[in-house]
């Protein structure tokens, strides 16, 4: 994918997280089963990097159940870390605003002060996020990163959006001429989805597969753990994956 395609799918992606944060975000308000599912399964005192942490509904869970480990949210909305912010957590909890398609955004969390895991961080999320990544070397950059800010066994667990499972989501899908651009320019199983929530909005959203998934892992040095699927009506809108980092 050309850089300036990329950064015009980054671009509106960034316009949608801004101007439809609040709708966005009523539509937040419970985690999803399965990353509950992985709450439920964490010891309580790992130290945690939630990347795109939106409006900290995952921290605010975490702190309900008496999670003791330190953690660092990140997201590139300024208006969902400012509700994420606006809440009191019963645990070291901190927020980072951070563009997880900008290089410097590991150094950021590496030095920052009173942010940085010293010997690494013992898990990273990134729940529903990868896929708003635009172009496969962005992505492979990405993950790259995580694995780099993760401790020696360090697990890796996310989820990917599944639209193509669900009838309601595929009506979703746009035409690329929508915005000016072609099939041409865009790779294989990437999607322009509509939003109607409080106005029109647009996202670019890829769309992944576990054998994609598969060399993605191998690619950036991690070992797939285990694979689910749950969410949505018919439990399958989702894709998780728990990676870990030898």
């Amino acid at each position: 994918m050309e850089s300036i395609i990329r950064q015009r799918l980054h671009d509106l992606n960034r316009q949608f997280y801004s101007e439809h944060a609040a709708d966005f975000s009523a539509t937040r308000q419970r985690l999803q089963p399965g990353v509950l599912r992985v709450v439920e399964a964490l010891q309580g005192d790992e130290t945690i990097l939630d990347l795109g942490c939106g409006n900290g509904g995952l921290a605010r869970t975490l702190s309900r159940r008496g999670h003791g480990g330190s953690y660092l949210g990140l997201d590139f909305s300024a208006a969902l870390l400012q509700e994420a912010q606006r809440q009191a957590f019963a645990f070291p909890a901190r927020f980072l605003q951070a563009d997880l398609a900008a290089p410097e955004w590991p150094q950021t969390v590496a030095a920052g002060r009173g942010f940085r895991a010293a010997d690494g961080y013992d898990l990273a999320f990134a729940f529903a996020v990868l896929h708003h990544i635009p172009s496969a070397q962005l992505r492979l950059n990405v993950l790259r990163w995580i694995h780099a800010l993760l401790r020696p066994q360090g697990r890796f667990i996310h989820s990917n959006w599944q639209f193509l499972t669900s009838e309601k989501s595929k009506s979703r899908i746009q035409t690329w001429d929508t915005i000016g651009l072609s099939s041409q320019d865009l790779e294989q199983n990437d999607y322009l989805l509509d939003w109607k929530r409080g106005g029109k909005g647009l996202r670019y959203v890829h769309h992944f597969d576990e054998v994609e998934l598969a060399e993605l892992a191998r690619a950036s040095g991690f070992e797939i753990l285990e694979t689910f699927f749950s969410d949505g009506e018919n439990r399958k809108s989702s894709l998780y994956q728990l990676w870990k980092k030898p």
